[in-house]
């Protein structure tokens, strides 16, 4: 079905052709049109034009209302003040055009997708081998995957990529004593959970590093390792190839969790990158956009100097041949951009990595690899904090495991949910604990702008009251239980009708689904749609008090508000699946 024109859309067109017509010099201009609590919408552009013209502009203001047809859309329109316009929609006009949005069968809502999509890597959910993932990790899953779907929904190709550490020293230290402890990794071909896999690896690691640290002769071995596995020798490879296995075991069953889709093929871990290393560097260096500095490969930038004044470069090799970071994330840029030829590559990365990537993105830049065609973008995220305002740690002051936290939000969600349970079973409270609980821990992440630190409180997340996702949920259950309750009697758009004015604010909230769509994709703002969502249940709960819906007075009026129950519920729900969260039809 084709996309619906917003009611804001329709009208800003309508302002700017009568702006066009009263002053023709002002063609294309816009009429600066919004929200309004004096009217629906008001337009405060013709101040700035009348100043621009030298007219007066209240009298510009009756010129363009003059040009104004009313009826169909636009009820009525007043200037206001010193040359505002205000503006009231038809009530006819509300019900249609939701109806038009209702009617979208392929459940878009009559949100247009883009005609000439571009391609947007997104980099985000990056775990480490051999390593428990923590609540660090869950800032860069829960909002990579909110703007994975986002963006997918506005029509963009979007290629996802896990950049896991999967290389590195450690792994011929690893390596080494797996080879020579081979037993301590055996599952004897039993099949085991994702915790128990990294369970066993974690205390492999950390057997390996007393050993690393205790026996010179062994240290030698493991270092020989390092060199054994970067020059990609048979057996090597493969033990490294164990630990990715067994690592992945884990990594999916926390995503799994999190109700997260990682697939396989977009893991794609630092040494994926290895066979590009050596010709990034040389590529860099050929150019000059890389020097040799007491022996490592480093780019120098203007305005990156330390405490002490000297510049502060960007290492791509260091002095002993080894490979840093950045001739990792530099290579990751080439395969992106050449052969996943991407417009752009986003990247949800801690806010405390910030010079690197503006030193990488600069140096990519540099080297022709971005430019004004090819962006790189990283989406910098705060710190996940206790509720005493202090990094999250447990109370030994140690990084708390994802998985505890998870289990922990399950637990509190579904004594919630057996609360309030009717007629559920044992095995369905559990399904929405699992459901509310995940939701609240990514609706509290997504509610706060990604750049700013956030205190998990769990009490909070799981409250019924306030900007919380058991909030919207209980919404969206409660107008399925309405819907129910109507049994035989379907919703059915009554445009002919005329609207309470809680029917109205809700109405025209429902509209502007699809701009707020179009603004959270482009900006990477998964918040916006938080706090739209968040409206959209204050204004049906505001309805729902003042509008009976089954007790409404006419057959027709039960209809229509049935409609709009309907349409509300389908707007929470496709919302809420941009957040990657669910929302169950009975709580």
């Amino acid at each position: 079905m084709a996309s619906v024109t917003s009611l804001t859309a329709s009208v800003h067109q309508r302002l700017a052709s009568a702006l066009s017509a009263a002053l023709p010099e002002a063609a294309g201009a816009d009429p600066l049109l919004r929200r309004s609590d004096r009217a629906d919408y008001q337009a405060n552009g013709i101040l700035a034009l009348a100043k621009k013209a030298k007219a007066n502009p209240r009298e510009l203001a009756t010129q363009v209302v003059a040009q104004v047809t009313t009826g169909d859309l636009i009820q009525d329109i007043e200037v206001s003040g010193p040359g505002f316009l205000n503006v009231t929609i038809t009530d006819r006009a509300i019900t249609e055009n939701l109806a038009a949005r209702a009617a979208d069968t392929d459940g878009r809502l009559g949100v247009p997708r883009a005609e000439q999509p571009g391609t947007t890597v997104v980099d985000y959910a990056q775990p480490n081998v051999a390593k428990e993932m923590h609540v660090g990790h869950l800032r860069s899953a829960v909002i990579g995957d909110s703007v994975v779907q986002l963006l997918e929904f506005t029509g963009e190709n979007v290629v996802r990529r896990h950049h896991i550490g999967d290389w590195g020293t450690q792994f011929g230290m690893l390596i080494q004593y797996l080879d020579e402890h081979p037993h301590e990794l055996d599952h004897s071909g039993a099949e085991v959970s994702g915790e128990e896999a990294m369970s066993n690896l974690d205390r492999l690691y950390k057997a390996a590093r007393r050993k690393f640290d205790s026996d010179e002769e062994f240290k030698t071995r493991a270092r020989r390792r390092v060199v054994d596995l970067q020059a990609g020798e048979p057996h090597t490879l493969a033990m490294w190839q164990k630990f990715v296995d067994e690592s992945k075991i884990y990594f999916f069953s926390v995503f799994e969790k999190l109700d997260m889709e990682v697939r396989d093929p977009d893991i794609v871990g630092e040494s994926g990158y290895n066979d590009m290393l050596a010709e990034t560097c040389r590529l860099l260096e050929e150019s000059g956009v890389a020097v040799r500095s007491e022996g490592a490969l480093c780019v120098f930038f203007d305005d990156i100097k330390g405490p002490d004044g000297n510049p502060v470069p960007l290492i791509v090799q260091k002095s002993d041949g080894g490979y840093g970071y950045a001739a990792t994330d530099l290579s990751a840029i080439r395969d992106r951009v050449f052969n996943l030829k991407a417009n752009t590559l986003l990247y949800v990365v801690d806010a405390r990595q910030s010079l690197h990537f503006k030193m990488v993105f600069e140096t990519a830049r540099k080297a022709g690899w971005l430019n004004d065609d090819v962006k790189a973008h990283q989406l910098a995220f705060g710190t996940v904090l206790g509720k005493d305002g202090k990094p999250f740690k447990t109370r030994e002051g140690e990084t708390v495991r994802l998985v505890d936290l998870l289990d922990e939000a399950i637990d509190r969600a579904s004594a919630v949910v057996r609360e309030k349970a009717q007629d559920l079973s044992e095995e369905e409270i559990a399904e929405r604990g699992a459901q509310v609980g995940i939701g609240a821990v990514k609706y509290a992440d997504l509610s706060t702008s990604a750049n700013r630190d956030y205190k998990f409180d769990l009490d909070q997340m799981v409250s019924l009251n306030g900007d919380t996702s058991v909030y919207l949920q209980y919404a969206y259950a409660r107008i399925q239980s309405i819907l129910r309750k109507a049994g035989e009697v379907r919703p059915a758009a009554h445009p002919e009708l005329g609207l309470h004015e809680a029917e109205r604010a809700l109405g025209l909230h429902v509209d502007a689904f699809a701009e707020i769509v179009a603004e959270a994709a482009s900006e990477y703002a998964p918040h916006k749609m938080t706090a739209y969502l968040y409206q959209l249940a204050s204004l049906y709960t505001t309805f729902y008090d003042k509008c009976p819906v089954l007790k409404a007075e006419t057959p027709e009026q039960v209809e229509n508000r049935l409609f709009l129950c309907d349409v509300t519920a389908k707007t929470l729900h496709q919302g809420m699946a941009l957040l990657g969260i669910r929302t169950p039809e009975r709580l």
